[in-house]
Formats: structure tokens, sequence, C-alpha cells
């Protein structure tokens, strides 16, 4: 089995995506309560405002990530954006900087969407991916798109250049 990682365009019901997704999920529900989780199924991640992405190894899923085109609101001064989702890395491949492949190739994405501003919402308990939307230029914002200002959440922003 090949060890490249290709990260390319994928159903979200793919069986090997279901099943990556089903370890996010898994995951995050060992750190916050339901309600605390604001998780898109599959059938939301399979949207024409949605791309997604897979991490593949040879046969394997071994990373996933969507974004989620969304129309201006308030508290974006009525810009479009693009929210990160479903971000998530095998355990087994953390630190070899698959999550951030993952963040620039769904910032490509939006840029080629002429989306400009990408925004996501991600737990305070998750210290992995605030790392990485870290080194990634990702900036502490307010909440957006609804999501309650909790104590659970923290909110990112990156500009991309068009």
């Amino acid at each position: 089995m090949s060890t490249d990682t290709i990260i390319r365009a994928e159903r979200a019901d793919h069986p090997q995506v279901v099943r990556a997704l089903g370890s996010l999920d898994a995951y995050l529900a060992s750190l916050y309560e339901p309600e605390a989780n604001h998780i898109l199924s599959v059938a939301e991640l399979l949207a024409p405002e949605v791309k997604f992405l897979a991490a593949w190894q040879g046969d394997r899923v071994v990373g996933t990530g969507a974004v989620r085109r969304m129309a201006g609101e308030a508290q974006t001064a009525g810009e479009p954006y693009g929210e990160i989702k479903r971000m998530y890395v095998d355990p087994a491949l953390r630190g070899q900087r698959l999550g951030a492949r993952m963040v620039v190739a769904l910032e490509e994405a939006l840029r080629l969407q002429g989306v400009t501003l990408a925004l996501l919402e991600t737990g305070r308990d998750q210290l992995e991916a605030i790392r990485l939307y870290e080194r990634q230029g990702y900036t502490r914002r307010g909440p957006f798109g609804g999501y309650a200002d909790n104590g659970l959440s923290l909110f990112y922003l990156k500009r991309i250049a068009a």
C-alpha cells in the first residue's frame, strides 16, 4: 500500500469517509455534551454549497475536511464567507502536517469560488485543532453563524487572497 497521501474531492457518503467521520464524532462526544457539538450530518455535507475533501493513503481515508459557503450576515458585515467544518486527521498520522495540507486545500476551494473570508468554530478543549488553525494564520473573533458564545467554542477567521 502506498504511503503517499492524496487530498481530493470526495462524496461524504463514501463508506471510508463515513467511517472517518464516525471516529471524529466519537472523539467530539468524548469531549463535549451533544448540544455543544455542531456537527454537519453526512446528508448536510452532500448539499451543493458544501465542498468535501478527503485525504487518502492508498485505499484508506486518513483525513477529512469541508467548507460550506455561507451568505453574509450581521457578524460578517454582510460579507459572504466559507465555514470550515468536519476537520479530522487519523490520530496515528497527527504531526505529519496533514491537517495543514487539508486547511490549504479547503482555502483553495474557497478561493476558486471567489470567497475570501474563511471562518470556523472549534472547541476550547481541542488543543491540536487550535494550534493547527493558529499556525495556519487564523485569528480569534467573535461568534458568527448563529453559534452561541457558550464558553466551550472558539471562533476564528482568516482572509484568503483572491
